[in-house]
């Protein structure tokens, strides 16, 4: 006869029983789209803002409010135009999103785009008084730090879809997200060799300190913008890695945990950095995701 389970055996039983259940949930195209909409509207307001000084919308776009920002960025003419397009391109992601979804949108969540950075920065190269909006460079490494995580977000989700017409909008989006990212990591290769300005470390080795950073809440699924990653030390001009993949010719796939990892500042369960109060919806780290 089997011994009788002790009462704490039971319950770590159970506890690992619920764990397993909940990690086989899988979110609805609706959840989906909801969740894809969250990253947009950080797009959107980073943007929108750096060329505005004010962000989405709340009465035609669903914008929260802003936990810090609303300040423009002080960028160079052409940094300006290329903004202003990348700008318009996101509100347009969030329009479309939010027509698609009808009663089922939810809200823009509340978003930091200021003291975000400042942290998210200290933790990958102990640098103190980082701001995305004080020059051209530091604008490129704000907006590359989520960019390419929306790409491997919807890598991630579109296989997830059922129904044709949600797989359609996503799959519109999803190559101009990959423009978009493309651009910036052209912008930062050009600008390589520069010190990043006051803290005497080069663009190239900066951007790298970035990429180990999500590759740490993220499963290792990054990559900087050089090969081999920049060390301080070779002096040379390094070859390019512009379009970061998985050596197959295919972008990075991430799941909604680990997007949440990254954008909630290293635990995909606690929010923090550019969502302060969480992403809205049901993909948002209160339940384990597929």
């Amino acid at each position: 006869m089997a011994p009788k389970l002790t009462a704490v055996a039971a319950c770590c039983l159970a506890f690992l029983a619920a764990r397993s259940a909940l990690a086989a949930i899988s979110p609805s195209d609706a959840d989906i789209l909801n969740f894809a909409m969250n990253l947009e509207c950080l797009e959107a307001e980073y943007y929108s803002t750096a060329i505005n000084g004010y962000g989405l919308n709340s009465s035609t776009l669903g914008g929260g409010p802003q936990a810090t920002g609303g300040l423009k960025a002080n960028l160079s003419p052409d940094l300006i135009r290329i903004t202003t397009e990348l700008a318009n391109d996101e509100i347009n992601h969030v329009a479309d999103l939010r027509a698609h979804l009808g009663s089922a949108a939810v809200p823009c969540p509340t978003m930091d785009i200021g003291s975000s950075f400042t942290q998210i920065i200290n933790k990958a190269l102990g640098i103190d008084g980082f701001f995305p909006y004080n020059t051209d460079t530091n604008f490129l490494l704000g907006a590359f730090l989520f960019e390419d995580v929306g790409v491997t977000a919807f890598h991630g989700a579109i296989p997830q879809v059922t129904q044709k017409a949600n797989l359609e909008l996503l799959a519109g989006i999803a190559p101009v997200e990959a423009y978009h990212a493309a651009i910036l990591r052209t912008l930062l290769y050009q600008k390589g060799l520069d010190m990043v300005v006051p803290y005497n470390i080069r663009v190239f080795d900066f951007v790298q300190g970035l990429s180990n950073l999500r590759g740490k809440a993220g499963d290792g699924k990054d990559q900087g913008i050089v090969a081999p990653p920049a060390d301080g030390r070779n002096t040379s001009y390094p070859f390019a890695n512009l379009i970061p993949q998985d050596g197959t010719g295919k972008v990075f796939k991430r799941t909604p945990d680990e997007v949440l990892a990254i954008v909630y500042g290293g635990n995909s369960t606690e929010p923090g950095a550019w969502y302060p109060m969480g992403m809205n919806g049901a993909i948002n780290g209160s339940v384990a995701t597929s």
